[in-house]
């Protein structure tokens, strides 16, 4: 092979492997202290996967218990600009149903992941 092609061969397969990075699945651990409802399920107190596809705003939230999805939903990420130092979660209430998972924080990720409506959280559960 001459240079040219073997240098258009290594772009070719940079660029796919950086195509195929870019729509990566990325995910986190997360322990919930209490039990809340995301998307109509209930999620006992544990400790669980959060994965979500989609390089924002918008995502679809999936959480999981070892290898089975749990519950779905969608989220927006925000960018907060830097990491907390722990994972945690609010949550939302209004008195007669479960509080509900409105917000994931992930140790190392300089965003958070909002659900639901644009309604702030009356109560926060951190975790580690």
């Amino acid at each position: 092979m001459k240079t040219p092609n073997i240098l258009k061969s290594l772009l070719l397969g940079i660029a796919l492997l950086l195509a195929t990075s870019a729509f990566a699945v990325e995910k986190g651990t997360l322990t919930i202290t209490d039990p809340v409802t995301l998307g109509g399920t209930q999620l006992k107190a544990g400790t669980y996967t959060v994965q979500w596809d989609g390089n924002g705003p918008n995502v679809q939230l999936n959480i999981l218990r070892g290898k089975s999805v749990i519950a779905a939903t969608p989220a927006h990420m925000v960018d907060t600009g830097r990491s907390p130092s722990t994972s945690g979660y609010s949550i939302t209430s209004d008195g007669n149903a479960a509080p509900s998972l409105s917000e994931i924080r992930l140790h190392g990720k300089k965003y958070v992941l909002e659900i639901g409506g644009d309604a702030a959280p009356e109560t926060a559960s951190t975790s580690k």
